[in-house]
């Protein structure tokens, strides 16, 4: 099976599509697939689909739409295979299991590629660990699952898979920071910086790439920015680290163009 989740929803068994159109077994099924090889117990499928109030026929509309699953399942199948739609989307006790080895679901060449690469940058190899990263956000294709409806179970998961991109994505950007790669980052940062006005980290790699690059100004006031955002926002300014990062920028100091992975400006 081929199970993409990072971008729009895309399911197939020897090339033939899975996806039903209809909402909920699109859920049920992505739920499963970020299951994969692991039971999901009936409570967590009701819940995803109903949150906590099912109607009285939520055991018995759950089944219906997993049958739904398992034709489509079994129309892809060939017919003299070894295996059965029931053996692919499995009953256990207590609830579903999508019988399938993770590599078959597109996160885990994310999540493989990233630890590879982050790795890399822990033995020092950033030009491997930025090759690596790089790879792995390759395999996203838009926001995860952007075209399935999120209840309660979908959203925490999509909300993990974000998180782990950004995070993917922050330690690529320090990677090619450190290997002089300012000014190609400089309209990268400008936009995740503008979707994420009150994130610290991508703010200093801003503003470090914004001085590396001769725009001391620029560096400043992205750092105004985010300050004013900060305040207003959570009335807190911005932590220690930015503000001797902003200081070192109006002296000028040298240890700004030191290339390191991180930002250090600790004596």
């Amino acid at each position: 099976m081929d199970i993409k989740v990072l971008g729009s929803f895309e399911a197939s068994e020897n090339g033939v599509a899975l996806l039903p159109t209809a909402g909920k077994p699109r859920q049920i099924l992505a739920l499963l697939a970020l299951q994969a090889g692991q039971i999901v117990p009936v409570p967590t499928l009701m819940e995803e689909l109903w949150d906590l109030e099912p109607p009285r026929s939520a055991q018995t509309t759950l089944q219906t739409y997993i049958l739904q699953l398992r034709k489509r399942i079994e129309a892809a199948l060939p017919p003299d295979g070894p295996r059965r739609a029931k053996d692919v989307l499995a009953t256990r006790y207590g609830g579903y299991l999508l019988n399938i080895t993770p590599e078959e679901v597109d996160v885990h060449a994310f999540e493989r590629l990233a630890a590879a690469g982050r790795r890399a940058l822990d033995l020092g190899d950033r030009e491997t660990g930025s090759r690596l990263l790089r790879q792995s956000l390759a395999v996203w294709r838009g926001r995860a699952l952007v075209d399935v409806c999120h209840g309660l179970r979908l959203g925490v998961e999509v909300t993990r898979l974000e998180e782990s991109h950004l995070c993917v994505v922050e330690s690529r950007v320090e990677a090619d920071l450190a290997l002089g790669r300012h000014h190609a980052l400089l309209s990268e940062l400008a936009v995740l910086t503008a979707r994420h006005p009150m994130h610290e980290n991508l703010c200093a790699l801003y503003m470090t790439a914004l001085y590396r690059s001769g725009q001391q100004w620029r560096a400043l006031e992205a750092f105004t920015a985010l300050r004013g955002c900060l305040v207003e926002e959570l009335g807190v300014d911005p932590s220690p680290r930015l503000q001797e990062l902003q200081r070192a920028i109006l002296s000028s100091d040298p240890r700004l163009t030191r290339l390191t992975s991180r930002i250090d400006l600790t004596v």
